[in-house]
């Protein structure tokens, strides 16, 4: 009976062991490091920066909505003969 959950206690550490990549000591400790640090820099950093500029738009725009010009693709306006079958000349011949 004792031995059944060291036996599990053992699998469990050797999963999360593996799970980890299987190196232990200060090579798992660096590659830790070396993975949050590129973690950091390609993804926590630049969402921050992301969010930061946008504030900073946000207060530039309650300071001065005259000054302030939002940066965003503009809608296109639909044409009267589009790219839709059958639609040519229809509100032309509504107009006669």
């Amino acid at each position: 009976m004792a031995s059944s959950w060291r036996r599990t206690i053992g699998n469990l550490r050797s999963f999360v062991g593996n799970s980890m990549g299987g190196v232990r000591g200060g090579a798992n400790l660096a590659s830790w490091v070396v993975a949050g640090t590129l973690a950091y820099y390609l993804w926590v950093k630049p969402s921050q920066d992301l969010k930061r500029e946008q504030e900073e738009r946000a207060a530039l725009a309650a300071l001065d909505p005259n000054r302030y010009v939002e940066k965003r693709k503009p809608i296109p306006d639909p044409q009267e003969t589009g790219l839709i079958y059958g639609n040519k000349n229809r509100s032309r011949k509504s107009e006669e």
